[in-house]
């Protein structure tokens, strides 16, 4: 079960300042490793979407858009992905994931990866050796995506794409006495940002010139979990309280849109990637629960009547799909 993150990331409080120097020692460990590491290269382009920081940012809708975008210019991606929580990439093994998987054994994000987009996923904490298969199962594929992989340097990559989420930035430390993997300059680094949310001052100095597209997730339909296929309109449930339950890296922007459609949310957050249970789902007070996309294909199993998943799509500005495109007709590799 993933852990909440620590309060004190939130603030350069005492506790952030003793820790600062094992931050710095982080900081250049991580360098170094960068430095020392020999990127494995493809023979197709590699594009990264992923983030600085811990927790969740909204990399999976921005994964959903880019394989749209992609299709839509006629090419044939396929995606890699760590799979964090499932038992395959637990056990260090490499795996093509069903669009009906398993979450327990595929993790929940892969999953869900794999039924919006219906790309080939192959999952793996080696992710060079997850490409190498997805390459061997799939020899179509002319274009990779490896969600959450910034960090994964030892697959080279073509284009870089980072979600920020200035929430998830906290006191802007790195790693352990704040919540950043990789210090803001980084940012610099890459081919675009996608923001979501509005950004600091401090944040979009630190971007300088690298170009910045704004991100909003759009939903409005409500898709039910129990009994037979049905649908309805988010808007029906306007001005009447409902069960939001969320286990995703902010279940506060959860709850903020649904409060945004107008809904009287009774909040239920769970920890990022938490395994739920019927238990966790049965509530006194008997109202519709909604949940995300993320946790729906957790508890599709055990969903009591009454029970909807609310999916969103990412919605992201003019120019960024017209970026990535014409850096992959350029052929521009980076390490």
């Amino acid at each position: 079960m993933a852990a909440r993150a620590p309060a004190f990331w939130l603030q350069r409080g005492p506790v952030a300042q003793i820790l600062r120097p094992l931050a710095c020692l982080f900081g250049a460990l991580a360098a170094q490793r960068r430095r020392s590491v020999q990127p494995e290269r493809l023979p197709l382009p590699v594009i990264v979407v992923g983030n600085i920081a811990v927790g969740g940012s909204g990399k999976t809708p921005v994964v959903d858009w880019l394989a749209s975008v992609l299709r839509g210019a006629g090419r044939h991606p396929g995606i890699v992905s760590r799979g964090h929580g499932g038992r395959i990439s637990t056990e260090g093994r490499v795996a093509m994931v069903p669009r009906e998987g398993d979450p327990v054994l595929y993790g929940d994000e892969p999953v869900l990866l794999a039924r919006l987009t219906g790309c080939p996923l192959v999952i793996g904490r080696d992710r060079p050796a997850a490409a190498r298969e997805l390459m061997r199962l799939h020899p179509e594929c002319d274009v990779l995506i490896a969600d959450d992989g910034m960090q994964h340097y030892r697959l080279g990559r073509d284009i870089e794409i980072v979600v920020v989420d200035e929430a998830t930035l906290g006191n802007r430390l790195l790693l352990p006495a704040g919540p950043l993997r990789e210090p803001l300059a980084r940012l610099r680094e890459v081919d675009l940002v996608v923001a979501h949310g509005p950004l600091s001052l401090p944040v979009r100095e630190a971007l300088e010139s690298v170009p910045t597209y704004p991100m909003r997730l759009h939903g409005g339909e409500l898709y039910a979990l129990a009994g037979p296929a049905r649908r309805r309109a988010a808007v029906e449930l306007r001005g009447q309280r409902v069960h939001a339950v969320a286990g995703i890296g902010r279940p506060q922007r959860f709850f903020d849109q649904l409060a945004s459609e107008g809904m009287v949310v009774v909040p239920h957050p769970f920890p990022d990637h938490h395994r739920f249970t019927p238990a966790d789902l049965a509530f006194d007070e008997p109202l519709p629960i909604l949940m995300t996309a993320k946790d729906a294909v957790k508890c599709a199993a055990f969903a009591p009547d009454d029970c909807w998943e609310y999916p969103v799509r990412a919605q992201i500005g003019s120019g960024a799909a017209e970026r990535i495109l014409e850096i992959l007709e350029d052929g521009r590799t980076t390490a």
